[in-house]
């Protein structure tokens, strides 16, 4: 039969089943049959037959009907699992029964009604009505859904290779089979990489679909932090129950972690043969990302018994979670896993930087925003790995294309959400002493970004970044202003030797977020100020030898200093500031910063094409719940901080964002005008101006200003060279006051960042499956999509 009958026929299925308004019995296998007897009807093609408008109809008019399809399609994977799909037919009913859920599960999801269809037994359907018994233990079909799709996954000759030679006895149990011979990648813990298969990858992508499309109801529930992250699919899913949980685990992250899309090492090797690796990577990445969604915050009770976790996982850490994924990402411990994890996860960030220096001679991939979420769970649920990552300079090949992406997207709206996690990543590494440490390594590959062109390290690189996202950002940015400087702060008492562009730019920013119109335009503006006196406190007591730079750059721009410590608090001139606020819409004025010329091949960041869909996202919490105060010690470690009493809690400095009493304080001390404009009053300046840490600062100018000036006069100098060549070997010892301890402020989990980061991921997986568009036009509620 050719295949536009087949379709034909398939559609006429489809009509009948919305036109017949008496229900179509279980047992009519001739009218079920129809749809998945014909094999020539591919995923498009079904997403293509089946209209939206129809699935509802029936959903709405003859609810039985497609309660029993759904039944009849599970059935058919629940058989073929059974079987080990031997025959052709077999293998295309599995196929067809996969397509169809996953055209028609989403509407499922967005009726209430209907979601607990799917956890429902279906009482004597199929079994043609052999009375009530044998429903005592039946499943719910969601159950039998998901072990069909795992057992599925790992069928010989249809998912995996065969291992058997001979085909007389090819009958392989499918529940004697030991799945974890079947692993389909080499990485961690399975040494061996199989054959690479098209038909076997493509029939994965299918299932792994699916898998995806069953786990997404979590996309028609609003955003609920108290919901905890309980998706009852993956629950299930990552449960004991699922005997392949270990070997699926391993075959996502080793598909994912062994990907070279650069076509075996050969430059355009791409152009000449199609990969159909990548959605196949990409589909894992999705997959394993969702099922990783589990809020460290508020851990499960441990159930897992360690003895049965294979060589790869660490048998004497404590059993952790009930979701196995989680465990077994946990507990991943074996040098050579680390370094075949993070080789793969940088070497495909780096893809697109690749693409910039040969155009096209590599394949392009568009799953980094699944990576970066891949890379923070792993930080996240693997300490050890997190410390590996530190331990040489291979975190720099993370860093470089996250700094990268940030750069990138600064100015396109549609893209918050990668600014977002792209920033909690570097958070998250600035809280660990190594990371600053590693920034000290000379930057010298040269990644075509639009910023200065500086000779410097990796730490310059990081602040120039960051100084051109808060100069030239797009608005929605103004948020992570605070994240941002955190890190700058969190790594300052490490920095070496900062350039001279760099020195600038952190001057720039102070002078532009100590203008008084900033500092009275909003409630905690204030907080940027301290933390960049903080940066710039920390290298001059624990860096100053080396830091030249920046000396001689705060001894040029010594009067914002001065300025700082002379803020006016009279309401004449608070009334003069807000003045001028109205006529600056601007977040920041980019005068005074000298540009320069850019790194060469770079192109602006452009803002997002109109017309382009984007994803809501939920709001972050404040850096205050973001982070966790933590002193070191004089020798290295970290001492975590209690939060002070009210009294104390703003003299260190203000740049804590404050708990809840200090903040409703300073509400109080200003007043919120009835528009809701927020008018500083003086009171609120005189509450944290007394508190600006600008005692080291002022005596650094008090020693050093007289001295310069003394050489510009004896010399006739107007040449910097000769006054940085004085300030290199001049010293402060002894005249600077004690060293204050360092603060560090870590990254803390807590359920706010868990649903930003479930809205987040599910985002980026909606808006990147458009061929089929598997949610698209469906009424999702955790998001809302907008075009910009």
């Amino acid at each position: 039969m050719g295949s536009a009958d087949s379709k034909l026929n398939f559609r006429k299925a489809v009509i009948q089943l919305t036109t017949k308004t008496q229900p179509v019995e279980a047992t009519d296998d001739a009218f079920w049959d129809q749809f998945w007897a014909d094999t020539a009807t591919s995923v498009q093609d079904v997403f293509a037959l089946v209209p939206a408008a129809e699935i509802r109809a029936v959903r709405e008019e003859s609810p039985s009907n497609l309660a029993t399809l759904c039944y009849k399609a599970v059935e058919k994977l629940v058989q073929g699992a059974e079987s080990g799909c031997h025959s052709e037919k077999e293998k295309q009913v599995v196929l067809s029964c996969s397509r169809l859920l996953t055209r028609v599960l989403p509407y499922i999801f967005e009726d209430p009604d209907w979601r607990g269809f799917f956890w429902s037994t279906v009482p004597g359907a199929g079994r043609g009505g052999q009375g009530e018994e044998e429903d005592e233990n039946a499943r719910p079909l969601a159950e039998s859904l998901l072990l069909a799709i795992a057992d599925l996954l790992f069928c010989p000759d249809f998912t995996v290779q065969s291992h058997r030679r001979s085909t007389v006895d090819s009958a392989e149990d499918i529940h004697s089979l030991d799945s974890c011979e079947y692993i389909w990648e080499a990485g961690v813990g399975f040494a061996h990489s199989p054959q690479p298969n098209y038909i076997h990858d493509m029939n994965r992508v299918e299932l792994l679909k699916l898998l995806l499309t069953c786990f997404s109801e979590a996309m028609y529930l609003p955003p609920a932090p108290e919901s905890g992250s309980s998706n009852p699919w993956v629950q299930f899913f990552c449960s004991t129950e699922n005997r392949h949980a270990l070997p699926l685990f391993t075959s996502l992250l080793n598909t994912v972690c062994a990907y070279d899309p650069v076509g075996y090492g050969i430059p355009y090797n791409h152009l000449l043969f199609s990969d159909y690796r990548e959605p196949l990577v990409e589909e894992a990445a999705q997959v394993l990302i969702v099922t990783l969604d589990h809020d460290s915050a508020i851990s499960t009770s441990p159930t897992v018994d360690g003895t049965t976790t294979g060589t790869a996982m660490d048998d004497a850490d404590p059993p952790g979670p009930e979701n196995l994924f989680v465990n077994y990402l946990s507990r991943i411990h074996r040098e050579e896993d680390f370094q075949f994890v993070l080789k793969g996860i940088a070497r495909l960030l780096s893809n697109p930087l690749l693409q910039t220096y040969l155009p096209n001679s590599t394949k392009k991939i568009q799953f980094h925003q699944e990576l970066l979420v891949l890379f923070w769970k792993l930080c996240d649920f693997n300490k050890k790995f997190l410390f590996f990552v530190l331990k040489s300079s291979d975190v720099l090949d993370i860093l470089v294309p996250i700094l990268y992406f940030l750069n990138d997207a600064r100015a396109d709206q549609s893209r918050v959400g990668l600014m977002h996690i792209g920033v909690f990543i570097l958070l998250l590494l600035s809280g660990e002493r190594n990371f600053g440490v590693r920034l000290n390594k000379p930057y010298s590959v040269r990644v075509p970004m639009d910023i200065p062109v500086f000779t410097g390290t990796h730490a310059d690189l990081l602040i120039v970044v960051f100084h051109k996202i808060i100069t030239s950002g797009h608005q929605r940015l103004q948020p992570l202003f605070d994240c941002l400087l955190t890190i700058v702060v969190n790594v300052s008492p490490y920095l070496k030797s900062l350039s001279m562009v760099t020195a600038n730019k952190l001057l720039h920013l102070l002078e532009a977020f100590s203008t008084t119109w900033f500092l009275f335009s909003a409630a905690q503006n204030h907080h940027l100020v301290f933390f960049l006196l903080e940066v710039f406190n920390n290298i001059i007591q624990y860096q100053f030898d080396g830091n030249s730079n920046l000396v001689y750059a705060i001894i040029r721009k010594r009067s914002v200093f001065h300025q700082l410590a002379n803020l006016p608090t009279d309401p004449p001139a608070i009334h003069k500031a807000l003045q001028r606020r109205r006529r600056t819409p601007e977040p920041l004025s980019r005068t005074g910063s000298q540009e320069g010329s850019s790194m060469e091949g770079s192109r602006p960041a452009a803002p997002a094409e109109p017309g382009t869909l984007k994803t809501s996202l939920v709001a972050t919490p404040g850096i205050d719940k973001l982070t966790e105060k933590s002193q070191v010690s004089e020798d290295g470690t970290l001492r975590s901080l209690e939060p002070e009493p009210q009294q104390n809690l703003a003299e260190d400095s203000l740049a804590e964002g404050e708990p809840g009493q200090v903040w409703r304080e300073q509400r109080r001390l200003s007043s919120a005008s009835v528009s809701g404009q927020w008018i500083p009053t003086t009171d609120w300046i005189l509450s944290w101006k007394s508190k600006l840490p600008l005692q080291t600062i002022m005596r650094l100018l008090q020693v050093l200003v007289p001295q310069v000036e003394k050489i510009c006069i004896d010399k006739g100098l107007t040449d910097e060279s000769e006054i940085l060549r004085f300030l290199q070997h001049g010293t402060l010892v002894g005249l600077l006051p004690v060293p204050h301890p360092i603060l560090i402020r870590k990254y803390q989990a807590n359920s706010g960042t868990a649903m930003w980061f479930r809205t987040y991921m599910w985002g980026v997986i909606y808006l990147r499956n458009v061929d089929p568009p598997i949610w698209y036009d469906t009424d999702v509620k955790l998001f809302e999509i907008q075009r910009v």
